[in-house]
């Protein structure tokens, strides 16, 4: 061997060796999650269950920042344009997709300026009706409603929201006009559902089950392809007249694009372990939802998909922001 090309084998020994230390070294300070909506969400409490049991498998804190407004592009924004290190992620939920959807122009490129990591929890979309609504079925309740055109009137978060966008996705499979009724936050429609002001509304286990379970609203369907545990007596949309109605709650982490694809690899592993902890169980329990980790692949593959259905909905039921 010529000194030439042992001093180049060398030098590339030594770079591979420098590099190796500085990878395996990951992580070597403090990770930020950032939530992009007030405290108190569930994303916020995800976030930070996960993160507390992430940072004693890790053995670094693991700091929860709150960005909340502007229907969740605030703390995206953020995490978009984060340094791409690996110790900046986003926790979000459909609000992601919808974003993607519904915005010609946003203050980042969704899909290219952001990575999926894994998906860590998914939770079914329920139909809810005031308790005194004369018909007590979906079929009855959509039949009636197409037979008087916006006379049916459903609340939602606003107009644009994850409710507002599954509402309309199944009056579009209906063939059913009803008259949309916005919030500030789908908790503030789902109180009006209890007060009897409007008629329907689509929310979360979280927001919906103790109302269920107390018979001060009517639990009409759920998506997804089981019932749920806490109302096991409201069928699905499959078994309501509505096979095709895919509406899911989807819960995921996110990183900057150009994170190195190592350090995705280790923190989608450590999600996966960190989901299956009994704290984490606990947490998601008690809110309804089922804990689901998933490779960056599949998540993304689902974002993306998602946010076609929710552009397929935009357009066909004309929804604008107001």
């Amino acid at each position: 061997m010529t000194w030439k090309l042992l001093a180049t084998t060398l030098l590339a020994t030594s770079a591979l060796a420098a590099a190796a230390p500085a990878q395996s070294a990951w992580p070597d300070k403090p990770i930020r999650i950032v939530v992009p909506f007030a405290p108190g969400s569930f994303t916020d409490v995800a976030a930070r269950a996960v993160g507390n049991v992430l940072s004693q498998q890790i053995g670094q804190p693991v700091v929860v920042e709150n960005h909340g407004g502007a229907g969740s592009t605030i703390g995206t924004e953020i995490v978009a344009h984060a340094k791409p290190d690996g110790y900046t992620f986003l926790l979000t939920d459909n609000s992601f997709a919808v974003s993607a959807a519904l915005y010609s122009k946003l203050p980042y490129k969704p899909f290219q300026d952001l990575t999926q990591v894994s998906l860590i929890a998914e939770a079914p979309a329920v139909l809810v009706a005031r308790s005194d609504l004369p018909t007590k079925t979906l079929k009855a309740t959509l039949d009636d409603a197409r037979a008087h055109p916006d006379k049916l009137t459903f609340g939602s978060g606003g107009t644009g929201s994850s409710a507002h966008l599954a509402m309309e996705m199944l009056l579009l499979q209906a063939h059913v006009k009803a008259r949309h009724i916005p919030y500030k936050g789908v908790a503030a429609a789902i109180t009006d559902i209890v007060a009897k002001r409007i008629d329907i509304g689509i929310g979360s286990v979280g927001s919906t089950a103790q109302y269920i379970v107390n018979g001060r609203i009517m639990g009409l369907a759920v998506s997804g392809n089981k019932r749920h545990p806490m109302f096991p007596q409201v069928p699905t949309f499959a078994e309501a007249g509505y096979p095709d109605y895919q509406m899911m709650y989807r819960f995921g982490v996110m990183a900057p694009a150009q994170t190195p694809t190592a350090i995705i690899t280790r923190m989608q592993k450590e999600i996966a372990v960190a989901l299956k902890s009994p704290a984490v169980g606990k947490v998601f329990g008690t809110a309804g939802v089922e804990p689901k980790s998933s490779t960056p692949a599949d998540y993304a593959k689902e974002v993306r998909d998602e946010s076609n259905m929710w552009k397929d909905v935009i357009h066909r039921a004309n929804v604008k922001m107001e």
